[in-house]
């Protein structure tokens, strides 16, 4: 199987190119793919799909095996990836994803994509679609108890479920100790993303992250853009925010007009190859995807 592994500010996966190749059981690839030490090594697996709703397909599945709807990072080395193997000449692409259609802006520089604007869509804040178990409609600086310790948590869904608290400092703070038991706390019917953020001034913020299935990792977009819109919403900063991630910086902007939250980032390569997958998945039924989701 030939691939690609690419990274978004360190979030870091391995592409498959299903124009071209077959894969038949992705939940049992992307464990093989995503183990640092026997595989590959990245935060899970991305394939790259034909879609009749938009130009391109991503279906996303996480280090564990598990399926998830989007990934901010992840969509934006689909953009690059697909103008630079020459999928597409044109530098405005929509692509469909679990989580519904997203309009990248591709910046080319060189010949080569540099980085992406993603149009992000709507951030969802009701409580029942994100889906939270909360006191009210919305949780803004809801209370939550996590290993212990009470937080103060502002949940909102781009496409997947983010919580997002506030915390004196990210340097030091025990995300290998709180992240998990967040992810599966019972508030949070499909487990979740967590964000813990340090707000620096009205317009930049720090933020470590633990991904559902994944753990912590260096970056994630769609928990940036959740966590730029808690920021706004409880009065921390202004519209744009500069969100600083251990892998590098995202730029995210909620236009409050049109309710849309928009997401600049890098995309970069880091190599390509071939791998052999062997019976990978072979006692599991072949996968079938509906790229019109």
């Amino acid at each position: 199987m030939r691939f690609t592994k690419m990274q978004g500010i360190g979030n870091d996966y391995v592409y498959v190119n299903c124009f071209e190749e077959v894969v038949d059981n992705p939940a049992s690839l992307a464990q093989l793919v995503s183990d640092r030490h026997f595989g590959i090594g990245s935060d899970g697996l991305i394939l790259i799909r034909p879609s009749a709703r938009a130009d391109f397909f991503m279906e996303m599945f996480n280090a564990d095996g598990s399926r998830s709807e989007m990934c901010g990072n992840g969509i934006r080395c689909v953009g690059k990836y697909v103008f630079d193997h020459g999928l597409t000449d044109k530098t405005e692409v929509d692509v469909n994803t679990l989580a519904g259609v997203k309009h990248l802006a591709l910046h080319v520089e060189g010949g080569v994509v540099a980085s992406v604007t993603v149009d992000m869509g709507e951030p969802v804040l009701d409580s029942a679609h994100i889906p939270v178990v909360a006191g009210g409609g919305h949780a803004v600086g809801e209370p939550i108890e996590v290993a212990g310790r009470r937080f103060a948590m502002t949940c909102v869904s781009m496409g997947n479920p983010h919580a997002v608290v506030f915390v004196d400092e990210t340097a030091g703070f025990p995300v290998e100790e709180i992240g998990q038991p967040f992810e599966f706390h019972p508030a949070f019917p499909r487990r979740v993303n967590a964000e813990f953020v340090q707000v620096l001034n009205r317009s930049e913020v720090n933020m470590r992250v633990w991904e559902r299935g994944t753990g912590e990792t260096l970056a994630c977009g769609t928990g940036a853009c959740a966590t730029a819109v808690a920021c706004i919403l409880n009065g921390l900063t202004e519209n744009e925010v500069t969100v600083h991630l251990l892998g590098g910086d995202l730029v995210v902007r909620w236009n409050r007009v049109l309710n849309r939250v928009f997401m600049t980032g890098p995309a970069t390569t880091v190599f390509e190859g071939e791998m052999d997958v062997g019976a990978c998945g072979e006692d599991v039924p072949p996968h079938k995807v509906d790229p019109d989701w």
